[in-house]
């Protein structure tokens, strides 16, 4: 089985802001002020609240628990002013079809909002959220979480023949060198195309249309 590790924003959908808006919410219900700019791409959840708290790190549990209250609040306006980027039902489908894939989600977000993230757009009946790894495990950086969505695969399927990163930014494809994982690029989300390519990906898509290229993409290593 290949297990196949999606990221979710700027890959899979883009949430129109809703995402940062959840995190500006929780912290000021939390802190009682606005937060610092702070940058989101490819960071953990448990990052970006670290960041934003500066000197306040034993706020972070509660400012956490408060995300996925306000995320939920606020999934009926980002399922309306969001998509599901081009292409992606069709190749989550495709390759949940396939006997020798486990899709699944390998992300930044806390598990219960990549879960809102995804099911707003329809997205969840192609993805087993049991074996992915997020933001709320205890693990600070991207590529560490690889292992983590491994052991659960391995536990649930037995062991995978090998595991595929999709995501949109070069600390995607990074995580994937570091942790022994194949990664594909798409040029979906924020990242420079030009500074993804240089990332050295081992496959580079410029986004998801095409379904057969795509699946080919992904699953190049069975």
């Amino acid at each position: 089985m290949l297990l196949v590790l999606w990221d979710v924003d700027g890959t899979l959908v883009r949430t129109a802001g809703h995402g940062r808006f959840a995190f500006e919410d929780a912290f000021r219900a939390v802190v009682g002020r606005d937060p610092e700019p702070v940058h989101f791409a490819g960071r953990t959840d448990r990052q970006i609240v670290q960041t934003m708290l500066g000197g306040r790190p034993g706020d972070a549990p509660r400012i956490l628990e408060e995300l996925a209250a306000a995320l939920e609040r606020r999934k009926d306006a980002m399922a309306a002013e969001g998509h599901a980027y081009p292409g992606v039902p069709e190749v989550l489908e495709a390759l949940h079809r396939r006997d020798d894939v486990i899709n699944s989600l390998l992300t930044g977000n806390i598990q219960a909002n990549a879960v809102v993230k995804v099911s707003a757009f329809g997205l969840e009946r192609w993805l087993d959220f049991d074996v992915g790894a997020y933001g709320s495990d205890p693990h600070e950086e991207r590529s560490d979480l690889v292992a983590v969505a491994r052991e659960r695969a391995a536990a649930k399927y037995g062991e995978p023949t090998g595991a595929v990163l999709v995501g949109d930014t070069p600390l995607d494809v990074r995580a994937a060198q570091e942790a022994g994982a194949r990664a594909v690029a798409v040029a979906t989300g924020f990242a420079d195309p030009e500074a993804l390519r240089a990332s050295g990906p081992d496959a580079y898509l410029d986004d998801l249309s095409d379904t057969a290229a795509a699946v080919a993409a992904i699953t190049a290593s069975t």
